[in-house]
């Protein structure tokens, strides 16, 4: 288990906590009421800023409760808080629901920070690559 130093911006939000025992996600919650309308995007503060050691990530996934009850995923996801950023995070929140709109309230959970262990890569430029056994085929390729 590694420390993860928070500071909470606002003193009336939970911090990330994990709902059961081997979560993998420590709940985020949202630190303002609003709607998100069908089709929106809307870029939604969670009230705290970590800090992270180096070698670390924090991962920033959606909810799945709530994708299937209201359509609500994230536009990039999952999202990348890297070692170094010390501001608050946000989550960037899309309503898929074609009709129905969806009201959040302050401290309501609204995504899940996963944090992990980052390998750094060294890129090597080389005239070709060694082979595989799946070669060039792209997406569906493993389907055939």
């Amino acid at each position: 288990m590694t420390d993860v130093l928070i500071k909470r911006l606002d003193p009336s939000v939970p911090l990330p906590s994990y709902a059961k025992a081997g979560d993998a996600g420590a709940d985020l919650a949202t630190r303002i009421d609003f709607t998100i309308k069908p089709g929106e995007r809307i870029l939604v503060p969670t009230g705290i800023s970590i800090a992270l050691a180096t070698g670390y990530v924090a991962l920033v996934h959606p909810r799945s409760g709530l994708a299937i009850k209201h359509g609500i995923s994230m536009v990039n996801t999952p999202g990348t808080v890297d070692a170094g950023y010390r501001g608050e995070l946000q989550v960037i929140l899309i309503n898929h629901d074609l009709t129905q709109s969806v009201s959040f309230k302050k401290g309501d959970r609204i995504a899940q920070l996963v944090i992990q262990k980052v390998e750094r890569a060294n890129f090597v430029e080389v005239e070709n690559l060694p082979g595989s056994e799946r070669s060039d085929d792209g997406f569906g390729s493993t389907g055939k």
